[in-house]
């Protein structure tokens, strides 16, 4: 007689190997492994519930990588329970054996669907991720923002013992159990003396971890050894060498690593636009890679980082076409081509880069087409440039430099498949005339001033300042009598890095009343010869801001909230200019969420010449005093910006 039972087991668990690629598939899970690396999707939670290298437990009682996003009218949906699955196995085009995992999730059938995709190759000691956002509803043709969305690798109680954004910043994880909270997600540890005050910081934010794109490629946390079973050294990073998918260009700043390790695929942090979700979207996010890796006793985190970058620069094309056939919107080889171009650059250029992104717009605002793309690449010191693998379409080509304002673009550059785009440029900086003097380095950072790039040399890792929490840099202290600044003789410490409107208040630890005194406006004195201002017409002062934070924060929007669209003036020898008004759409939380670079923009005041006069000369760069607007979350209220760079010139 038949065991039942045992045929009703066997008909729920759908198993099979390829090479070294096992597989197996029941009511509750998708399992998969190869010889070193083993993972376990739930299907009650639509997460990485286990996963393994070499025989040792890596998320502990955590969970990932997992897929979510802030884009249902609950605010954070987590897919998974209820979703659908599949397992896809097969060999790709080098003969490896690979399975894969995908999770599909229609929001409470609203035709809001998100999907997980988790691939493991023989021979790999990582799991390749996509993400998947669809939406298709005739009834209600937005579905609204996808404000957020996001994988996490989420352990816990295992055996990670610190974090690692760049080569340069890296940390010690903080222990923030029972610390006072100072601001949004940002506590005062300062107490606890254990090794993250000692090297890093007195105070902890996941925002000290952000980076920006244009050079990101890996990051992660690393395990010393003290916390696995053998004692040896664990790494887990993103590896995220493919960017086409992300949105908002090589300037996009965000969120890496503190405790979870992060993919942020769209969010609005640091002023990122995000796209809106209608009636025929359907975008998929990837390819990246969750890379684990292992060292015997002692190796160090630097060791496991080299090891993780090395292996980011792994040509993974012909794997990826393999299995183009299950991830909708991967687009393979063949519907590819590359970019060559020469560009004459204007002297003085530095870290020159070209972009391809969405026609006719700046590639930050790409998130208002779902269908648009991004590339970069350097440019030589020739001016040479290559760009390969770039799915056929037309583009906008972008160049810029450190060194020079403004910036090269170029229209209706088209990419066909499978050839090759050659294209020449000469890229003449612009002008207005004879430069008189300039303040900072036009590179869309505000690094270059007090507490920008600086190193905090009080910490044994000396953390760039940039980086801490906001506070700790006490304005009033800093700059008694205001900032007043002398071309030609003060030095760029003399300018802080943040104009405030107001300094202090709420979400200030240190500084909790409010501080108005020689805060929002700021003088700069130059003096000018006969000789220079002899028959001129016009001056030109460029402003150009590496960020700006209007009532509207991260959100282009401020319901009837004061100061949502920023009037920001410059008054010339007493006489005031026509005022600039900065509009919410280039609002970013930048520097109060430890960014020196956000929403980059700009603008240039062109007034008489016969207003500059022999002898001294004052500027006042003047924000509305008492600027504030209530903040629902614990931060700061105050408008301000960050200046990249600033330069009169006439003619």
């Amino acid at each position: 007689m038949y065991n039942l039972n045992l045929l009703f087991s066997i008909s729920l668990w759908a198993s099979g190997t390829l090479a070294a690629i096992k597989s197996s598939e029941d009511t509750s899970a998708i399992n998969i492994s190869n010889d070193r690396l083993s993972f376990t999707v739930a299907k009650k939670s639509g997460s990485v519930s286990k996963l393994s290298l070499d025989g040792q437990n890596l998320l502990g009682s955590g969970g990932g990588p997992y897929l979510d996003c802030h884009c249902v009218d609950d605010g954070f949906w987590t897919p998974g329970n209820g979703a659908t699955y599949k397992l896809f196995k097969g060999t790709d085009g080098a003969e490896k054996a690979y399975a894969g995992a995908m999770m599909s999730h229609d929001y409470k059938n609203t035709g809001k669907v998100l999907e997980q995709y988790w691939f493991l190759r023989d021979g790999e000691t990582g799991l390749h991720v996509f993400s998947r956002v669809k939406y298709n509803n005739s009834k209600t043709p937005s579905g609204g923002d996808l404000g957020e969305l996001r994988q996490l690798f989420r352990p816990s109680n295992s055996v990670w013992t610190h974090l690692s954004s760049s080569d340069e910043m890296y940390s010690p994880l903080p222990d923030t159990s029972g610390a006072p909270t100072v601001q949004d997600a940002t506590w005062y540890v300062g107490d606890k003396k254990d090794q993250y005050v000692k090297q890093t910081s007195d105070y902890f934010t996941k925002y000290m971890f952000s980076e920006t794109w244009r050079d990101q490629l890996v990051h992660g946390m690393y395990g010393d050894g003290s916390k696995s079973s053998d004692g040896s050294a664990f790494g887990s990073w993103l590896l995220m060498p493919n960017k086409e998918s992300y949105f908002n260009g090589p300037t996009h700043s965000d969120l890496t690593v503190d405790g979870i390790v992060y993919n942020y695929l769209v969010s609005n942090h640091h002023g990122n636009g995000v796209p809106e979700m209608v009636n025929g979207f359907d975008r998929t996010f990837g390819p990246q890679y969750y890379y684990f890796n292992k060292g015997a006793k002692g190796t160090s985190l630097q060791q496991l980082r080299s090891d993780a970058t090395k292996v980011a620069k792994t040509d993974w094309t012909s794997f990826y076409d393999s299995i183009a056939q299950h991830v909708p919107n991967l687009v393979s080889s063949s519907a590819r081509g590359t970019f060559k171009g020469t560009v004459a650059l204007p002297k003085g250029a530095v870290r020159a880069l070209a972009v391809l992104a969405l026609n006719g717009s700046d590639f930050q605002d790409n998130n208002k087409d779902a269908k648009a793309y991004q590339y970069w690449g350097d440019v030589d010191a020739s001016g040479s440039v290559t760009i390969a693998s770039v799915r056929a379409g037309t583009y906008r080509l972008t160049v810029y430099a450190d060194g020079i304002f403004g910036q090269y673009e170029q229209d209706n550059v088209i990419i066909k498949a499978g050839a090759t785009a050659n294209m020449a440029a000469t890229w003449t900086a612009e002008s207005a005339g004879t430069e008189l003097w300039r303040i900072g380095t036009p590179d869309k950072s505000s690094g270059e001033f007090r507490h920008g790039n600086e190193k905090d040399t009080s910490k044994t890792l000396q953390p760039r300042q940039y980086r801490l929490y906001w506070a700790v840099h006490d304005f009033p202290k800093d700059f008694p009598n205001g900032v007043n600044y002398k071309v030609g003789t003060s030095s760029l410490n003399d300018l802080n890095y943040v104009h405030w409107s107001v300094f202090g208040g709420k979400a200030n630890y240190l500084r909790k009343d409010p501080y108005y005194t020689n805060v929002n406006n700021w003088t700069l004195t130059f003096d000018l010869t006969q000789d220079q201002i002899d028959n001129k017409g016009s001056a030109t002062f460029t402003v150009q801001l590496a960020g700006v934070k209007t009532s509207a924060g991260n959100n282009d929007a401020a319901g009837d909230k004061a100061w949502q669209d920023l009037p920001y003036n410059v008054v010339v020898n007493g006489k005031q200019l026509p005022t600039w008004t900065i509009p919410r759409q280039h609002s970013s939380s930048c520097a109060v969420r430890s960014a020196a670079t956000c929403y980059t923009t700009g603008h240039k005041f062109v007034f008489d010449a016969k207003m500059l006069k022999v002898g001294s000369n004052e500027f006042v760069l003047s924000l509305p005093a008492r600027a504030t607007a209530p903040e629902d979350a614990v931060l700061p209220e105050s408008v301000y910006l960050q200046y990249d760079a600033l330069r009169l010139e006439i003619i």
